[in-house]
């Protein structure tokens, strides 16, 4: 702290910037602005700078371990998500993915879907670099038959194609779509896959049969990984920032951050600021990241322990509450919209005690007739409380859903208890066990496509239907 209130040297870049900026009739940032803005810069760009960095894992770093496929190229998943991916935290591990990165500078990218038996839920998200959730396609938006839809970028003019039933227009030229699709049991996986073999991507010029249009030009990425936000933070956000171009919604604060040199438009380099203004930087990083974590713990509503909010949505929805889009990120990047999957979160038992699995074993009890009510289905998914990843585990189950439940251990009352502990509960109970990590827990509860009249979770966590809290064993 007291390193940061130091002086600037007369010759570093900021104070030359700062000589110019009060040359040209503009106010150069103090240290206190310097660290005001940069906090206001962690909150604003965390979930771009999470979402940069989890587009180089899986989309350009063809040597890594988290490596999908290229650009415009679809990875169907025929598995779940076990505690070995790392790249996205608190992992979905109900529904096998499909997921192609999108690179929609020289055209638009046309994604078509086969005819999904009704019985099926499954949904393509489409998310931008902004993280907002700019379409859905599926089961719950469009409908289990076929059909094919557009996605562009923010610089396309054109008219709709034939045989293109919508199409979406993303923030920036880099978008993802996250294919979802339901897994009844292990024996069902071939079905999942045949349905996955049926989700083409193709550019628009090849879906009409026309010659392509010339390449976008090469791009050289900012190395990043998950691994990196923390120490890279702002060096990844200024690299990020190339390719989300600025809306009417942030202008503003892209002119701020710029100030101290991140995003197009900076005033100067980052990388060569003075030691003092480096370190009231890193204390707005602080700062924000603490505003981000009250969020989650406050800023949303409490229902028996479990945080229940609406954490996703397009840019309408979030209407510059960059606060909330930072919360929504780190509470677990790439969430659905609430109508399509509402997410009630805990770490704690239903009296606010922290869960921790080398202290206690825990139970989850529905009520007879009382479980989560949705269109599709409802899972409770373990995570390791520390990482917000999943665990590895003697029985391999990272989560407990309603397809499972018939083959579970009901009361004699006929309510449905899930037993939450590190250790078996013994074989009579085995099927009721979501195994917990030796230490803090975090759990996540996921109602796909729930239902909206009563009983009912919404609107989220103000809903006729509440999750009952979690009881600590003695």
């Amino acid at each position: 702290m007291a390193f940061a209130t130091g002086c600037a040297s007369k010759d570093d870049p900021v104070t030359q910037a700062a000589k110019a900026e009060r040359a040209a009739g503009v106010a150069a940032p103090s240290l206190a602005e310097t660290k005001s803005i940069a906090e206001e810069a962690f909150i604003y760009g965390l979930p771009i700078v999470m979402n940069y960095a989890v587009m180089n894992e899986y989309a350009v770093d063809k040597g890594g371990t988290q490596f999908k496929a290229p650009f415009n190229e679809i990875k169907n998943e025929p598995r779940v998500y076990t505690y070995q991916d790392t790249a996205v935290i608190t992992p979905n591990s109900d529904t096998p993915y499909s997921l192609v990165w999108m690179d929609l500078r020289a055209e638009p990218i046309v994604l078509t879907v086969p005819a999904v038996d009704k019985k099926r839920y499954y949904a393509v998200m489409l998310n931008d670099g902004n993280t907002y959730n700019f379409g859905y396609i599926g089961s719950r938006a469009t409908g289990n038959e076929p059909g094919s839809y557009m996605v562009v970028g923010p610089d396309w003019k054109g008219p709709t194609p034939p045989g293109i039933r919508k199409v979406f227009s993303s923030t920036t030229p880099f978008a993802l779509a996250v294919y979802r699709t339901q897994l009844f049991n292990p024996k069902d996986m071939p079905n999942v896959v045949k349905v996955q073999s049926g989700y083409k991507v193709r550019p628009l010029s090849a879906f009409l049969g026309r010659p392509a249009p010339p390449p976008a030009p090469a791009v050289s990425f900012l190395p990043a990984t998950t691994d990196g936000i923390k120490k890279n933070f702002y060096e990844y956000l200024d690299a990020a920032l190339k390719y989300v171009p600025a809306t009417a919604e942030d202008r503003e604060v892209r002119a701020r951050i710029a100030r101290i040199g991140i995003g197009p438009g900076k005033s100067f380099e980052f990388k060569d600021m003075s030691l003092e203004h480096k370190a009231a930087v890193l204390l707005g990083m602080k700062d924000g990241d603490e505003k981000v974590d009250k969020w989650l713990t406050t800023g949303i509503k409490n229902v028996n322990g479990w945080n229940i909010g609406s954490f996703f949505g397009d840019r309408n929805f979030y209407k510059q509450d960059w606060l909330m889009r930072a919360g929504a990120a780190k509470g677990g990047i790439y969430g659905n919209d609430s109508i399509e999957a509402a997410y009630p979160l805990t770490r704690v038992d239903g009296k606010g005690e922290p869960l921790d699995g080398s202290k206690h074993s825990y139970t989850l009890t529905f009520p007879a007739g009382q479980t989560p009510p949705v269109n599709a289905f409802w899972s409770v998914t373990m995570y390791d409380g520390k990482t917000q990843l999943l665990i590895k585990n003697p029985i391999n189950r990272y989560l407990i859903n309603s397809p499972m439940v018939s083959a579970m251990k009901k009361n004699r009352d006929g309510s449905l208890t899930l037993y939450i502990q590190k250790d078996s509960p013994g074989k009579a109970l085995e099927a009721n066990w979501l195994p917990a990590p030796d230490g803090p827990i975090y759990l996540a509860m996921r109602l796909y496509w729930p239902k909206t009249t009563p009983p009912s979770i919404l609107p989220a966590g103000e809903g006729t239907w509440k999750p009952p809290g979690i009881v600590a064993g003695k």
